[in-house]
């Protein structure tokens, strides 16, 4: 009972933040930083609950965190958004700006990297060198690098060589002028599959590197 209302009454303190972010004197960056945080309270009230712990300390580190994960659509991400899809234009790559406003390319292994192999391709190198040029005239863009295979083989081989991809991509961009500081990698293995790996086609979608730019308030 008394966990019910906690979880209440930290729900309650969520819905009160996020009702803040209506009114409508705040710019648009304030709006979507309120809502982080009413969302990032809702999260960290059930995940204080499901615990066993307070679930308003919860609701309280939750929208610190949600607060701090707000992007911003700024005009150099549109710029650079136009741009890549200028660029990427016929070869598969996938340019697009996602929920949170972050540039994300979605790139497929037919472009970025052959079968078991790290090193970038050919026709990956003409993409990431007008990808690093964007970058260049943004210094406050954050970079993060995902590498992905298909389920073909362990764990233990594709965890690594799906975080070598995303490295070697990091690398060709600091190669390029790049501030490597500003860019994170992460491998996911095959954990996170956009298609069904029963079939050829579905497992070539797999094998793919994803990029995303975000971009803070300052």
């Amino acid at each position: 009972m008394r966990k019910q209302m906690a979880v209440s009454a930290a729900l309650a303190s969520a819905l009160l933040i996020t009702g803040c972010a209506a009114p409508s004197g705040m710019s648009d960056t304030t709006r979507r930083t309120a809502t982080g945080a009413g969302v990032g309270a809702l999260g960290g009230a059930a995940i204080g609950a499901i615990a066993g712990g307070h679930a308003g300390s919860g609701a309280l580190i939750g929208a610190g965190v949600g607060a701090l994960g707000s992007y911003i659509w700024s005009k150099n991400l549109e710029k650079q958004k136009a741009e890549m899809e200028a660029a990427t234009q016929g070869t598969g790559v996938g340019v697009t700006q996602t929920a949170d406003n972050q540039l994300k390319l979605d790139i497929p292994s037919d472009i970025s990297f052959d079968t078991g192999r790290s090193d970038v391709k050919g026709n990956f190198a003409p993409i990431l060198d007008r990808f690093a040029e964007g970058l260049r005239n943004n210094p406050n863009a954050e970079v993060r690098i995902i590498g992905h295979t298909d389920s073909t083989g362990s764990d233990s081989i594709n965890d690594p060589l799906s975080l070598q991809r995303a490295e070697s991509t990091r690398h060709y961009l600091t190669s390029r002028g790049v501030n490597g500081a500003r860019v994170q990698v992460q491998g996911m293995g095959s954990r996170q599959p956009v298609a069904s790996n029963a079939t050829n086609e579905g497992r070539s979608r797999n094998r793919r590197v994803e990029i995303f730019v975000g971009e803070r308030a300052q």
